[in-house]
């Protein structure tokens, strides 16, 4: 999985240098941050509404449109890769880390 999505950032940051007409990720930079934040909101969306229902093919699609979308906002921030890798090696060797439910929001 690693290289897939090492293939995949390269073919990010190649798109972010090189706007090559009719990619739909160079439109994504060309549009910038808040375009690109509500495609991450936006499949987001999609990838909880596809989890409640059955239908497996559907999540793994919009899981991999989330993912794609992640690394298109990582590439727009200046986030590597290796930023994530260690972070999550960090967060990795953390063990009794839950601290409890998020407190109710109250009205105001």
């Amino acid at each position: 999985m690693e290289d897939i999505l090492k293939e995949l950032y390269k073919t990010i940051l190649t798109r972010k240098d090189i706007r090559e007409d009719g990619s739909y990720t160079a439109y994504l930079f060309d549009k910038g941050l808040e375009k690109i934040l509500k495609k991450v909101g936006e499949e987001s969306t999609e990838v909880v509404i596809s989890s409640l229902g059955d239908n497996k093919d559907n999540q793994v699609n919009e899981m991999c449109d989330l993912i794609y979308h992640i690394l298109v906002l990582m590439a727009e921030l200046g986030i590597s890769l290796e930023d994530i890798k260690l972070e999550l090696e960090k967060r990795s060797k953390k063990v009794n880390n839950f601290k409890g439910e998020r407190k109710e929001i109250e009205n105001i």
